[in-house]
């Protein structure tokens, strides 16, 4: 009975149609693992391995406990090569990535820290009859250039001198000193011009050609309060870096003070610590941090949670115009900072991390076969200049195994 009806269909459709219905073509089925998203080698890579396994072999031929080495190589999609991956080792200036991404996390990538000034009393002829306030909000990169073109705005004010206080408010710090007391002196000094020192005058120079040089002259001493005072009026805002641009500043040169005002400004080395793990999708335990910088070798964190915060770093920058390799210096394009004195790969981005008996590093390099790989090394001994070069040929080595992919920049 079925196949008379089916028959019949048939033969209905022929002559609802008018035409036998056209062939249907048979498209072939592609396994998923054919497809060009799977391109990059899901597979561990036996000549990666070989090249770890002789560089702890090395370490060991010179005393150096493997015990007390770190690594971690991956790519975006495989493990390649690992030694005590999972340990929390002392990372020194390795902390950095941790406020990195914490402050990514926080902020983004254009925010601005501001810096606010105010007068308490009425300008005439010229004269601030009272006080000059400056409240800041923890722009960790507030130098001489700064204070310039701040001194300049206020001059185009109509404020030439000031008869009463320069009072410093809530997180200001100037010239990388931390004390809001001695950052106000430096400020007060850099005002004046006819007071600067031959760095201020070196530092000028290095502006735009006939920038002015500011003259207010404060007669009052430089005082530390904890409010803004009632009667303040708003006089104008000095707006910093993006923290693009200030956390490449801080790696390029490791900043340690930079660092500190970042991590202070996120919440301190508890907050960073839980916001870069959640970030990253890792065990809390992998990061363990005193504070912001690295400073300290109670500062631990594995060569896996190294990686695993870059990498979520990359993640944050998918839909900005940025990659991680602008935020940390490279071999071949940055000859000032961390990697100077370096034999770097060309194109390999890194940060650096320096302790009395720690040398790390970590990064990653542009290859071709396999897209980015990642890695993390930290070592702990003795001789940090033998380290380094150790660290450095093995980049070279694995370099030199795939062919490096100049990164769009």
């Amino acid at each position: 009975m079925l196949n008379t009806l089916g028959f019949a269909l048939g033969g209905l459709l022929v002559s609802f149609l008018g035409e036998n219905p056209p062939t249907i073509e048979t498209v072939p089925i592609v396994a998923w693992q054919e497809a060009k998203l799977f391109d990059v080698p899901t597979q561990s890579d036996p000549v990666v391995e070989s090249i770890i396994n002789e560089y702890l072999d090395n370490l060991a031929s010179l005393g150096f406990s493997p015990e007390k080495q770190g690594i971690w190589l991956q790519s975006d999609w495989a493990y390649l090569g690992e030694h005590q991956a999972k340990t929390p080792l002392s990372a020194a200036s390795l902390t950095k990535i941790a406020t990195s991404l914490a402050a990514l996390e926080t902020w983004g990538t254009q925010h601005r820290f501001e810096t606010e000034l105010f007068r308490v009393g009425a300008v005439e002829n010229g004269v601030l009859q009272g006080d000059l306030v400056v409240k800041g909000s923890g722009d960790p990169l507030f130098v001489w250039e700064e204070a310039i073109a701040v001194g300049n705005k206020l001059n185009q004010l109509g404020i030439k001198e000031v008869t009463g206080n320069l009072i410093i408010v809530d997180n200001f710090a100037m010239n990388f000193k931390s004390n809001p007391q001695t950052s106000g002196q430096l400020l007060q000094l850099a005002l004046n011009s006819r007071r600067w020192t031959p760095l201020i005058r070196k530092q000028h120079q290095t502006l735009p050609p006939n920038t002015p040089k500011p003259q207010i002259s404060i007669r009052g001493r430089v005082k530390v309060e904890n409010n803004l005072p009632e009667t303040a009026q708003a006089l104008l805002k000095h707006q910093s870096l993006t923290m693009a641009e200030l956390l490449k500043q801080m790696n390029i040169y490791s900043n340690n003070v930079m660092s500190e005002m970042i991590a202070d400004s996120v919440g301190g080395a508890a907050v960073v610590s839980e916001i870069a793990a959640k970030a990253a999708k890792l065990d809390p335990q992998e990061i363990q941090l005193i504070n912001g910088s690295g400073l300290g070798v109670e500062n631990r964190i594995s060569p896996r949670a190294s990686v695993g915060m870059l990498m979520a770093m990359e993640e944050k920058l998918q839909d900005n115009p940025l990659s991680v390799a602008d935020l940390f210096p490279m071999g071949g394009r940055d000859k000032t900072g961390t990697v100077q004195w370096r034999r770097l790969p060309d194109g390999v981005a890194v940060k650096t991390g320096t302790l009395a008996q720690v040398s790390a590093l970590a990064g990653v390099i542009p290859t071709k076969e396999r897209g980015p790989v990642w890695f993390a090394i930290i070592n702990h001994g003795p001789n940090i200049d033998r380290f380094r070069v150790e660290q450095d040929r093995l980049l070279q080595k694995l370099a030199n195994h795939w062919n490096l992919k100049p990164w769009d920049i």
